[in-house]
């Protein structure tokens, strides 16, 4: 814009310039032309009243000025004398412009332009008393002479202008400019600026407002977009069609593994598995993607879908969730329903096997009662194991949807556990004692009467002959301590931290020959988590187990 104006200016100057030398030049010749012309007629009536006084004879004594020709006409045309020329060697001037005019008007005036000289001839013709006429022509400079004989000073003011015009049209400028780029277009003042930009100004100034409540708008949507997926377990990734990180959650990158990581690096960056990669470029295709992905703590599983533009996929948005859990779940599921499967197997072929050869006559009848009695042993077991998977069940169930607690007296319900199991630990040769003191506690009586019956029957199944059962009930500020003490064949520490499992045995072939299902610490376990409490063990191989567990006297809801 400077740059115009100062432009604009000198040019403008230089027209200017120019326009007035013209105009001027152009006055001064339309002076000179008048002067010449009325000299020329001033000449021309002396003369011609010279001759008519002293006839023909004027001539021979007359100091004609070199400014001016005078010639004598005859009426017919014919040159009789001529200040600068030989008359009879002149053509006939009775075709002459001003000769015709001053023979019918007594005087005539004309003007041409010669080529050759560049001026102008002024002619005035006098008709005399005899006919003839008297004719003084005078040289005028044309108007093309004249500008060529001022070209030299007009330029040299031109060259005066242009430098002129330069110093005034860069100050000039600057200062007209100046408001302009002084203008603060995020606080525009328009008193402070010119009267016409103030429309503009105005429209500057709203437009500012409304952007500036749009881009806090904005901020606040991306200040609640980053809370709200900050605050999310899962991993959010959202990648442009070059699988560049537009935005990522924390949760993404804890659950990919990734240390140092910002916004706008490849997605790669946070893990560059071969199955994540496959992931992400089957949905950069423009197809949902699916895998799980194997990291250093767990598995992951990572959702892949691209984000369509018409027919065209413009990014790609990532979902990640922690399926560890899960996967584990669904591996223990698989477990224990290979394990009931197993573990019903056997009883039921062997009740089958037995039946069949009763139904086939092949016993004899001495043996039908010890055949009777496997089938009875057998289904004994296969009840006792359909009761446990049951008792788990309800378990799992009570834990979604708890039931109304009561209040529960551990000792007196420890007694009744004993009484029950009395006739095993005589079987068995255990000696079973209770000591300790009456505490009660908030809870489900049928659940805690589970876990103690598990806890003793496996003190009495797993003990040794002749050997003890100890059950001690105490308590400290808050939470009741029951232990379970035996002193039968102890656990390996490789397998202390599994035996809550489902079916896990640590002998399988002794657990075979000793009456149970694998589910019994299972129940235990559930239990006492059901009632917000712990349960730990010690152990020795052949020095007995202490199982303690603990439980708060308030049950938490």
């Amino acid at each position: 814009m400077t740059k115009k104006i100062f432009f604009g200016i000198i040019t403008i100057c230089l027209l200017s310039v120019a326009a007035v030398i013209i105009i001027v030049t152009a006055i001064l010749y339309g002076s000179s032309a008048e002067t010449a012309a009325a000299q020329a007629r001033t000449d021309a009536r002396l003369i011609a009243s010279a001759v008519e006084k002293e006839g023909a004879a004027y001539f021979d004594t007359a100091d004609i000025s070199d400014d001016i020709r005078v010639t004598l006409i005859d009426s017919s045309g014919r040159v009789l004398f001529d200040s600068e020329e030989d008359a009879a060697s002149m053509e006939n001037h009775s075709d002459r412009s001003e000769v015709r005019e001053a023979l019918k008007n007594g005087e005539g005036s004309s003007s041409r332009y010669s080529r050759t000289i560049m001026k102008k001839t002024v002619n005035h013709a006098v008709r005399l008393s005899d006919g003839n006429i008297i004719r003084v022509s005078g040289a005028h400079t044309s108007l093309t002479a004249q500008l060529l004989k001022v070209l030299t000073p007009m330029l040299l003011t031109l060259a005066l202008v242009v430098l002129f015009s330069a110093l005034a049209a860069s100050r000039v400028s600057r200062n007209i400019v100046k408001p302009i780029n002084d203008i603060d277009l995020a606080h525009p003042h328009i008193k402070k600026s010119y009267s016409e930009l103030a429309p503009l100004l105005e429209k500057l100034r709203s437009q500012n407002i409304k952007v500036t409540r749009q881009m806090d708008e904005i901020h606040s949507s991306r200040e609640q977009f980053a809370l709200m997926t900050e605050s999310m377990t899962e991993g959010l990734i959202i990648a442009d069609p070059k699988l560049n990180v537009l935005t990522c959650n924390s949760g993404a990158k804890r659950l990919l593994g990734a240390g140092s990581f910002t916004e706008g690096q490849s997605v790669y960056a946070l893990n560059n598995s071969e199955t994540f990669r496959r992931c992400l470029l089957n949905a950069l295709g423009g197809r949902r993607s699916e895998c799980i992905l194997r990291t250093g703590d767990g598995q992951r599983e990572v959702i892949a879908s691209p984000a369509n533009s018409i027919d065209t996929v413009c990014g790609l948005v990532v979902f990640i969730m922690d399926v560890t859990e899960k996967q584990e779940l669904e591996t223990m599921r698989r477990e224990f329903t290979s394990n009931v499967s197993h573990e019903l197997k056997t009883p039921l072929t062997t009740i089958y096997g037995t039946a069949d050869m009763l139904a086939n006559g092949m016993v004899k009848q001495e043996d039908v009662a010890q055949f009777g009695e496997n089938i009875r042993s057998e289904s004994e077991r296969l009840i006792n194991l359909i009761n446990d998977i049951v008792s788990l069940s309800k378990l799992d169930e009570e834990d979604a949807a708890p039931r109304p607690n009561e209040s529960v007296e551990l000792y007196a319900l420890a007694e009744e556990v004993l009484g029950r199991l009395k006739l095993s630990a005589e079987e068995k040769g255990v000696t079973t004692s209770l000591s300790g003191e009456r505490v009660s506690l908030t809870g489900s009586r049928t659940i805690l009467s589970e876990v103690l019956y598990n806890l003793c029957d496996n003190a009495i199944k797993y003990n040794v002959s002749g050997g003890k059962l100890e059950v001690k009930i105490a308590h400290i500020p808050q939470r009741a301590i029951i232990t379970v003490s035996d002193t039968g064949m102890g656990i390996p520490k490789e397998h202390i931290g599994r035996i809550f499992e489902r079916f896990y045995r640590v002998d399988k072939s002794r657990s075979r020959r000793i009456k149970g299902t694998g589910l019994g610490l299972s129940i235990v376990k559930h239990g006492v988590m059901y009632h917000n409490g712990t349960v730990r063990v010690e152990s020795e191989a052949g020095r007995g187990t202490v199982f303690t567990v603990e439980l708060p006297i308030e049950k938490k809801q």
